[in-house]
């Protein structure tokens, strides 16, 4: 495969969000369809690679040295499984990805074969941040949950991103976190 268009999933999926379901406010107002001047928020694309999404990655966290065939073969198995919706926005004057957030759905026994959806990876470049789209991904992702039917929707943050969450709706839960980390 080569490094194209194709999108991790459905575009419809973004564009049938009914944003007036959305919890948070926007000043100025923005929207998945109209993300800000210049600026299209659409699903990940293998042509992402070569459009800075691993640069924005990388201001969140270690990404390593990912080749583009590494990447490819990644972007295969997450289409496939079909439960991963990758998001970003991107500059369209600079040709460059600004942000990114992920949506992972957990398929489940519990709460009569319910989904649980899972955010994860929210970053925005330096260079974007204060221009709301930061929230314009997490608002995003919890409509696309209530879409997808998920009962509950997680994320994990560090204690300084708390006060950005609930804002959102999110609390902390009675339950305690814990990992088990094999390497950074």
């Amino acid at each position: 495969m080569l490094l194209d268009e194709t999108p991790l999933f459905e575009p419809a999926l973004l564009h049938g969000l009914d944003w007036s379901n959305n919890s948070v406010s926007f000043s100025p107002p923005i929207s998945p369809s109209s993300p800000g001047e210049g600026l299209i928020l659409r699903p990940l694309c293998t042509a992402d690679f070569n459009r800075g999404f691993f640069r924005v990655l990388s201001q969140l966290t270690t990404t390593g040295d990912v080749t583009p065939e590494q990447f490819i073969k990644k972007f295969e198995h997450m289409k496939m499984a079909g439960d991963y919706y990758v998001i970003v926005v991107e500059d369209r004057q600079l040709g460059q990805i600004v942000a990114t957030a992920t949506l992972i759905t957990e398929h489940k026994f519990i709460h009569s074969c319910a989904k649980r959806g899972r955010v994860e990876e929210v970053v925005v470049t330096d260079a974007c941040r204060g221009k709301q789209l930061g929230k314009l991904l997490v608002a995003t992702l919890i409509l696309l949950s209530k879409k997808l039917d998920c009962y509950k929707i997680t994320l994990e943050c560090a204690p300084k991103n708390v006060a950005f969450y609930e804002k959102f709706g999110y609390k902390a839960s009675d339950e305690t976190y814990m990992q088990c980390r094999f390497f950074d």
